[in-house]
This record gives structure tokens, sequence and C-alpha cells, in this order.
């Protein structure tokens, strides 16, 4: 358990440890001691056979409380040992072939040893005297990405942008330059609106929150059958605040949903906006690795109209957390966020600080990782890795549609499955309520991860596809796993009613057994959760 003495109250040493900062006299402590770590994580990575190791929350907890944070110093040795086998051995594999739950991708090896050099050498691309080449390949980058979604064709201003945490921190800056913009044209505050279908991302609310806009600032945009939005909905909205005394300050439009994995017609959108005047943002965080995908780009038509759009590298690039960017089609959109410290980036300094146009001051050298990404891989490599992706998506999709026994819930875009273990004769109420119970039996086992969400207002499970590397068998692996886990629940929860069970009549007949085959089916579910 942790120690109840306070810190303070302890006898500091009266002469630090030498060796434990990175500088010339340890580099070679600094190499043993990362080498070690990386022996230790490959042989995990090879050894490796679940995405989780299935250990409890109360039991993870107890792992943590055991660890004394104000105890004598153990050594570097010692204290990566003890934290590897905390963390490593109970961490959440993503590239493990039954991880399909959330937006997580593997990672690209040439990513993951720039992550070594980044760390080490400890840049902050905030200011040009603290990061100097890495400010350049990070604008490089920027404009790399900016002419992927066709910005700066006729735009004599260019575009520009700035690496970011992750997809709510773009989300979040573009609606900040949205609304500084609206507030400049004379808007008033509580008048501001953004518009975005029930699809997009929960940053969109959140920013508006966060920006001090009206409770019912964010205004739900109708949707098609598919979960797309509808460009004659946008446009009557549109209408309905102008004539209620309301600004539109921005249009979310969203290349990926969370969930469905849907591209809203951006070409469509951007005619009403640009007929409305109105500023349009893309969320292609989850769809941007569609920006280098040969077979796929044109999903994407339209997004070089945009006014701002938001690209995760860290979901479909195959970057380790965290890379993102926002990248503006114009860069004067970008003064807003800009503000001068005589210590830090005075007014009158020329050098190009990063930080005149990022929500952050100290910020990690997250571009490096990308630029390695794509000096090893290329551009069309890393977009035939997303063109598999989907490609493996369309056979599960015909696997689960095949399958009597589940029901393929909505079509996708991307790379997401979503679909109910709904066998004939099963009442739809009881399905609904096997989703959470089915994941967290998989969950419990550790043997796969699968997400589960809301569609239409009835739960759903999810898987999402983002390994290129996996297999269909692999995935029919773990849609067996749900099978036989729904199966095993089901018979349990026969073997809890003493009258006849009720699964067993014609309302169900697919699970029509004797009660020796009810115990045997409950003997796999529970193999499944261990």
């Amino acid at each position: 358990m942790p120690s109840a003495q306070p810190a303070g109250n302890r006898t500091a040493p009266s002469v630090h440890d030498t060796t434990a900062l990175l500088r010339t006299e340890t580099a070679g402590l600094y190499a043993g001691a990362v080498h070690a770590v990386v022996d230790d994580v490959a042989g995990r990575f090879e050894a490796v056979r679940q995405p989780f190791s299935g250990a409890s929350r109360s039991e993870l907890q107890t792992l943590v409380d055991a660890v004394d944070l104000d105890g004598p110093a153990r050594g570097t040795e010692a204290a990566l040992h003890e934290t590897a086998e905390l963390y490593a051995t109970h961490a959440v594999w993503f590239h493990d072939p039954a991880y399909l739950a959330h937006l997580n991708c593997p990672v690209a090896i040439p990513a993951v040893a720039t992550e070594a050099m980044l760390a080490a050498i400890n840049t902050s691309v905030d200011t040009y005297d603290q990061s100097a080449v890495a400010t350049l390949i990070e604008q490089r980058l920027i404009e790399w990405t900016a002419s992927r979604i066709g910005f700066g064709l006729g735009h004599p201003q260019g575009a520009d942008g700035v690496f970011t945490s992750g997809g709510t921190q773009s989300n979040f800056q573009a609606m900040f330059l949205a609304r500084q913009k609206a507030r400049a044209a004379g808007a008033p505050l509580e008048r501001l609106r953004i518009l975005a279908t029930a699809a997009s991302h929960f940053s969109v609310a959140k920013s508006a929150l966060l920006l001090g806009l009206a409770d019912d600032a964010v205004v739900e945009v109708a949707v098609d059958g598919t979960g797309r939005m509808r460009p004659d909905a946008l446009a009557a909205a549109l209408a309905d605040l102008a004539a209620a005394g309301d600004t539109a300050m921005a249009v979310v439009a969203t290349a990926g949903t969370t969930d469905r994995g849907r591209i809203d017609p951006l070409a469509p959108i951007a005619d009403v906006c640009e007929r409305a005047g109105t500023w349009l943002h893309v969320d292609a965080a989850y769809g941007g690795g569609l920006l280098v995908a040969p077979r796929r780009r044109h999903l994407l038509d339209g997004i070089e109209r945009a006014r701002s759009v938001t690209v995760d590298f860290h979901k479909t690039f195959f970057q380790p957390v965290s890379s993102s960017a926002l990248i503006v089609r114009e860069r004067e959109d970008l003064l807003p966020v800009a503000w001068h410290a005589d210590y830090l980036n005075p007014l009158e300094n020329l050098e190009p600080n990063q930080v005149d146009k990022s929500l952050q001051t100290t910020r990690r050298f997250d571009a490096l990782k990308l630029w390695t990404t794509l000096r090893a891989l290329g551009a069309d490599g890393i977009g035939a890795m997303v063109d598999a992706i989907c490609d493996l998506t369309e056979r599960v999709h015909a696997v689960v549609a095949a399958d009597e026994d589940f029901t393929l819930v909505a079509p996708t875009d991307i790379s997401t499955v979503l679909f109910r273990y709904e066998p004939p004769g099963l009442d739809p109420r009881h399905a609904d309520a096997l989703v959470a119970q089915i994941r967290r039996v998989l969950f419990d086992s550790g043997r796969a991860l699968v997400a589960k969400t809301v569609i239409d207002g009835r739960p759903t499970l999810k898987l999402t596809l983002l390994n290129p590397d996996v297999s269909l068998e692999q995935v029919r692996a773990v849609l067996e796993l749900v099978r036989t886990a729904a199966q095993g629940i089901l018979a349990g929860e026969q073997l809890l009613d003493d009258d006849t069970p009720p699964c067993r009549t014609a309302a169900h007949p697919r699970l029509h057994r004797t009660r020796a085959e009810d115990v045997a089916a409950a003997r796999a579910g529970a193999e499944v959760a261990r």
C-alpha cells in the first residue's frame, strides 16, 4: 500500500544520483536501459496471444496500490522491470488480431523507432530557438498534408496548420477560429451556432461548451438512412437560423463517423456552405488516411473546399499516439491564436515560432514520426494499407450478412462493422440485452475486445478494423467467440430457470437442446470467460 508518511517528512539524500540524467557521461547507461526495454517489449510482442490479460479492475487496482511511490530508490534496472510487469503485462495490445474495438491502430516500426530519438532529444516545437530544424520539418509536413487535401490551389495566401494532440484538440481549435471570425464580423456570442449531425464527434459539442456558446448552440442536421448529412437539410437549417437572427459560425462535416465510418457528401455540403458564406470544417480524424489511399481517395472529393480540416495520423497513418493536425486553407485564419510574450515569442521576432499558431506552448515533436514513416514506407505504401483495411471490412460485412445468427446493422465507407447476435426467433429486446453482456464476457476473458454503441436507438456490437495484416479467418475467429459467448449466456439463463427453459421452444429453435446440451453450452461460455 502507498506510504501514509508525507514525502516532506522524509530525510532527503545529501547527494543526488549523478547517473540519473541523460548526458554525455551517461550515454552508455541510456543505451543499456533502452536496449533492455526494447528487448523486453519485443519479447512480449512475440509471446502475446490475446489482446488483454483478463485481469479484473480490482486485481489491477491492488497491483497499483501496492507500489509505494514514496519508497526508497530501487535503481533504473529494477524500476524498469517492475514497471514492465505492472504495465506491459496488463496493457491492451492493439496489434493483436482479436483487438477490434476502438480507433486504435498498430504502429509503424519506423515511427516507433523515431519515438526513441525524439524522446531522448526532447525537442519542444514552440519556438524556433528551441527546435530549429524540427520547426522546419513540421512545417513541411503541414504543407504536404495541405497539398494532399488540395489546399493552396487558387489561394494566394497559402494553407497552413499545426500539429496537435488529437482530433479533439484539432476540432476545438477549428471551432475557436470559426468563432473568432464570426465575432470579428459582429455576430453576438449568444447567437452563434454550429451545425453538425448527431453522428459528429462529441468534441464538437464539447468545443461549444468550452467556447462559451449558448446551451443550444449545436444545431443537429438530419441524416439519410445510412447516417450521412443531408445537404438539403443543411440548407434548410441554415435558412431557419438566418430567419431567427442567429449566425451559423461553422458547419462540421465528418469524413469517417466514429460508429458507422460514414463520409458526409462533402462536395454538396461545400456548395451549401459557399452559398451561405459559412465556415466549413471537415473532421477527417478517422478518414484522413484516405488522402493517400490509391483506390479510395475519391471518397474525400470536396474536402479541398473546406475552410479547415482535422487529420489524425495516429489512426489511419499508423502513428503512435499522439499525432494529429489542424490544416486551414488560408494561413490568416490562424492569426487569432497568436499571443506574444517578451520572454518567449516577442512580436518583433521574425523567426517561425509554431507557438504563434498552437493552443499549446510546450509541445512534443510528434511530426518527426510521420516524416520517418513517409520516408520509410512512402505515401503510397501507407495508402495501400488503408485500402487493405477497407477491403477486409467489405469481406467481413459479407460474412456477417450471410450468417443467420448475426444481423448486419449498417454499411460503412471505411472500416467499421456494426452487428448484433440475433438468430431467428430471438426477441429483439433479448438481443439488445446481450450486446453489453457479450462485450463484457469477451473483455473479462482477455481473448477478444469488441466495442458497443447505439444505432437508431438500439445497442449494437462494433468491430473497428485498423490492422491491414489481420486476415479474414482471424476476424471470423472473433465472430465465433461472439457467437459462443452469446450462446453460453443464453444457456446460463436457461439453467437458472427451474421450469421450462424459455429458449427450448419454437421461438428459438437454434437453442432447442437437452439439459446435457445446455450444460455443455454453459461450460463453453464459461471457457470463453476464462
